[in-house]
């Protein structure tokens, strides 16, 4: 439940509330009518700290009422990131008091007062609500209730809404421990998510995608008890609606590498490896809830990679729904197996475009930390429209190559296709490559989610799991 937002359009006459936070334009000096102004001029001047100064770093103070008050000013000639970034380090300042009650005050021209309201109350909202923890004694508690003096038009904050309630569902979904979220688990929890909404829901379970013939994924799924797994689809459908988007997320519930199994520092947070699928969740409910003309059809691979004497292993060749031979490599590069098939039936209802999420190769974490997502896509104008989106939304986004000249190195002897090297060289591209053979020439992109998980939090969230893809997902749809 997000809390309450109630909107000013005037400045209160004297603040009361116990944490306000403060966002002023850029400038050499203090605005007039700036709330407890004389106590921020001290703060600074004992800080010997310039004005301009609190565009890098925002300063808090307890006023002599009692009330914690942090300030901030934005450059809003800096990109989103930035500024979300900016935004963030101030609400913390406050938040760690788990306040009942926010009161944000936004300063300067229209213009700068709606993109300073709408970064802080996004900001509030996301990171005031707490995600599922099970300490005994948390003392988490979360924000209620939002005043915001300086900009009052309630419209301009709908769609940030639904947003940050698809944000928050994709974070509390990742950060549940793996045995709260087996993959019957999470059906169950995606079938009550389903009916709520309206969704159309369906399920291919083990014993359809058998029948199916869907080979690589039921490769990875065999070595889990209970056989649990299965491809979830769901639709929305808009009246107005004139493309189709599919929206696919890997769903592993916990990798354990199967075979090839994971040294304990590799397998830590691996319930986190359904992170793609969570994604998507967010996506579908932030358009269904703003009511986005655009009809969504989302494939969620849901199994987890166990090693059991009935896993795959090393050499098996598996034949996946669209008919291709995988020679199986390396057991951890499951991500890819369960996608193949999920993409082959996204790409048989024949959307105008694709886009797959999926936590999927250590090689673009590798390539890029944690502070950026990488994106490959078939066509070279989506992959650009990608990384301009991801540009506005703050969840950047970098491109990488998919030459064709790069799946030389997956020919294999023996099959179709190897699922991967045993070098790890360009994996992530590998990976492209491999997922590329299941679109059938579908428009495509794919997004390798290193920055679902950064230590400190990134742009507008504090939390390290970040809920990185759906602002950007929802930038995408909204270009439909």
């Amino acid at each position: 439940m997000l809390a309450q937002l109630t909107l000013f359009q005037t400045l209160p006459a004297s603040p009361l509330a116990t944490h306000l936070l403060v966002l002023a334009p850029k400038s050499k000096t203090l605005p007039k009518g700036l709330p407890y102004g004389d106590l921020l001029a001290t703060v600074l001047k004992r800080r010997s700290m310039k004005v301009n100064e609190l565009l890098k770093s925002p300063v808090s103070a307890n006023a002599g009422n009692g009330a914690l008050v942090a300030w901030a000013m934005l450059d809003v000639e800096k990109d989103t990131f930035a500024l979300q970034t900016q935004v963030r380090k101030a609400l913390q300042l406050l938040l760690e008091e788990n306040p009942k009650e926010l009161s944000i005050v936004v300063l300067g021209d229209e213009t700068q007062r709606k993109h300073a309201a709408e970064l802080a109350v996004f900001g509030a909202w996301i990171n005031g609500s707490p995600l599922p923890v099970h300490k005994k004694n948390a003392e988490r508690k979360p924000l209620q209730i939002i005043e915001l003096y300086g900009y009052a038009d309630k419209k301009a904050f709908d769609s940030i809404k639904t947003m940050a309630t698809g944000n928050l569902l994709c974070r509390e979904l990742t950060v549940l421990p793996p045995n709260e979220l087996t993959p019957g688990q999470y059906r169950a929890r995606v079938k009550k998510l389903a009916l709520a909404n309206g969704w159309k829901h369906e399920e291919f379970d083990m014993k359809a995608l058998r029948k199916m013939g869907a080979g690589a994924f039921v490769a990875v799924a065999q070595g889990s008890d209970p056989e649990d797994a299965a491809i979830v689809h769901l639709s929305y459908k808009h009246p107005k609606a004139k493309q189709t988007i599919a929206l696919v997320g890997k769903g592993i519930c916990f990798d354990t590498g199967g075979h090839n199994l994971k040294p304990s520092k590799y397998m830590h947070n691996m319930h986190e490896d359904m992170n793609g699928s969570a994604v998507v969740l967010g996506i579908l409910l932030a358009a269904t809830q703003s009511k986005l003309p655009v009809n969504l059809d989302c494939w969620l691979a849901l199994a987890q990679n166990h090693i059991s004497p009935k896993a795959y292993k090393q050499n098996d060749i598996v034949t996946a729904l669209n008919g291709t031979t995988i020679e199986v490599m390396h057991t951890d590069a499951e991500g890819r197996m369960v996608l193949a098939d999920t993409l082959t039936l996204a790409s048989r209802r024949k959307p105008d475009m694709m886009i797959d999420f999926a936590t999927l190769t250590g090689s673009m974490a590798m390539a890029l930390g944690a502070r950026y997502s990488g994106v490959l896509g078939n066509r070279d104008e989506l992959v650009q429209r990608a990384v301009s989106v991801g540009k506005q939304s703050g969840e950047r986004l970098c491109a990488f190559p998919l030459d064709e000249d790069y799946e030389a190195a997956l020919d294999s002897k023996v099959a179709d296709i190897k699922q991967c090297t045993l070098d790890g060289e360009a994996d992530h591209i590998l990976a492209a490559r491999f997922l590329m053979r299941f679109v059938d020439g579908t428009p495509w992109l794919h997004v390798d989610l290193s920055a679902s998980r950064c230590e400190g939090g990134l742009g507008i969230a504090a939390t390290e799991v970040t809920g990185f893809g759906v602002a950007w997902g929802l930038g995408m749809l909204q270009g439909y």
